[in-house]
């Protein structure tokens, strides 16, 4: 079987089509490589380099600061952002697609409309903002889904397979009680409304981007294919066993994104990858828990990638996500 027939055969089913495990890093390219051929010519030489199972396009467009959202009032004055603001990260998403579609599955990073808020007028601004008054901003947030529309709808008509969509917000004590599950969680899952029953292969992706988390209860009913959350909850280690019986379906992850893979010594990365492998569920892609340092030597990630492809699982064992 190819790279992109397991990887459907894995969303679909939930399981792994043989005993060859598929692997998956990513990571952000230097800023001359975030738009353009440039952009495209990175990624392909990143994705072959590595051994990647996924082809993974990155989203460098950040929304721009907007002085005139002052207070929380402010944000019934969001603008919508058409197909023509995401021009350079489709004309991206389509040169990838072209090169890459017939090897592998092709998904894009989308951030979720609380990032796109919080670039807009700055992560502490926008925290201000909710505690304030969360219906005023959610009046904004719901302009950035109408808005991330056209970029999801452009996607899906350049050929992705998928979406690798985060969330962002729920962290352990960052929004005040009940905001996130009221005003934000929402606006998520109206993201994943816009693509859920059109694409192939989606991730999950819960990001601890501001702090880590006490549970990971509240994601439970996120859609996706393959969930990827942190390694650690309710300031403990988790398995990817653990991980993948709390959702119900397989993992990407396993490795820590600043450990020994970002860091190395070299030496050292094939037996942290064994590891993550022999701590993880039976259907799983091996990967990291987030972004890798864009440092991360590429060398560092084809060793973990080569020994899950060289670890075979067992075909005759319990497939379900938790095993």
């Amino acid at each position: 079987m190819t790279k992109r027939e397991r990887l459907l055969h894995l969303a679909e089913h939930g399981e792994l089509a043989d005993d060859y495990l598929p692997a998956a890093f990513f990571l952000h390219f230097p800023e001359d490589c975030h738009a353009g051929r440039a952009a495209v010519d990175k990624h392909v030489e990143f994705f072959r380099a590595t051994g990647n199972d996924i082809a993974k396009v990155q989203y460098e467009h950040s929304y721009p600061r907007l002085d005139a959202i002052r207070r929380s009032h402010d944000w019934a004055n969001m603008p919508c952002y058409g197909e023509e603001f995401y021009a350079d990260q489709l004309d991206v998403v389509e040169g990838v697609v072209r090169e890459l579609h017939d090897e592998a599955i092709v998904i894009v990073t989308l951030y979720s409309p609380f990032m796109f808020a919080g670039q807009t007028v700055g992560h502490d601004a926008l925290d201000r903002h909710l505690a304030d008054d969360p219906t005023a901003v959610r009046a904004g947030l719901d302009v950035i889904v109408e808005s991330m529309g056209y970029f999801i709808r452009g996607c899906i008509a350049r050929g992705v397979d998928g979406f690798y969509a985060s969330t962002q917000g729920g962290e352990q004590g960052h929004l005040q009680e009940g905001v996130f599950d009221e005003y934000v969680k929402p606006t998520d899952l109206a993201v994943w409304d816009l693509f859920a029953g059109r694409t192939q292969c989606n991730v999950l992706h819960v990001c601890d981007y501001y702090d880590s988390y006490e549970s990971f209860d509240r994601y439970v009913d996120y859609p996706g294919h393959i969930v990827s959350a942190p390694n650690e909850v309710g300031g403990h280690p988790i398995s990817g066993k653990e991980t993948a019986r709390i959702f119900g379906r397989p993992v990407l992850g396993g490795m820590e994104r600043l450990g020994v893979i970002s860091t190395g010594p070299r030496d050292a990365v094939g037996a942290s990858a064994a590891a993550a492998i022999e701590d993880g569920p039976q259907a799983m892609i091996l990967g990291a828990d987030c972004t890798l340092d864009a440092s991360t030597d590429w060398d560092n990630i084809a060793i973990a990638t080569n020994t899950a492809h060289t670890s075979r699982r067992n075909n005759e064992a319990d497939h379900s996500p938790g095993n």
